[in-house]
């Protein structure tokens, strides 16, 4: 879990044009929101080494993957290409990946840290 969310944290840094174009346009400091969700995911990923603190980051990195889903599924509909920041992507047929990716990460994270 930790090189799952170290890897896509530096998505956030490299993409940040493509990513903060996911985001929805009420959302102001949408560059400072994806290097701050880039940094959580780094601090998350780590703290979920903790021992002690695996059920509690769990229950964060559950929320976060749910709080992530509509910025995907946006993504999706607009066929926005994160890494170039442009409308020509696959469109829909990237849900048709990244919805059961997205719920993979929710179990894999209740099963590795929750339900312990």
């Amino acid at each position: 879990m930790c090189a799952m969310l170290c890897f896509t944290a530096f998505g956030h840094f490299a993409f940040t044009n493509g990513k903060s174009m996911m985001i929805p346009d009420f959302i102001p400091f949408k560059t400072e929101v994806i290097y701050l969700t880039g940094v959580l995911e780094i601090v998350l990923g780590v703290w979920f080494l903790l021992p002690g603190c695996r059920e509690y980051v769990g229950w964060i990195l559950i929320f976060f993957f749910i709080l992530m889903l509509p910025a995907n599924n946006k993504a999706s509909i607009d066929k926005l290409d994160c890494q170039k920041g442009t409308f020509d992507n696959n469109g829909l047929v990237y849900l048709w990946f990244r919805v059961p990716l997205q719920l993979f990460f929710i179990a894999w994270t209740y099963l590795s840290s929750i339900k312990n």
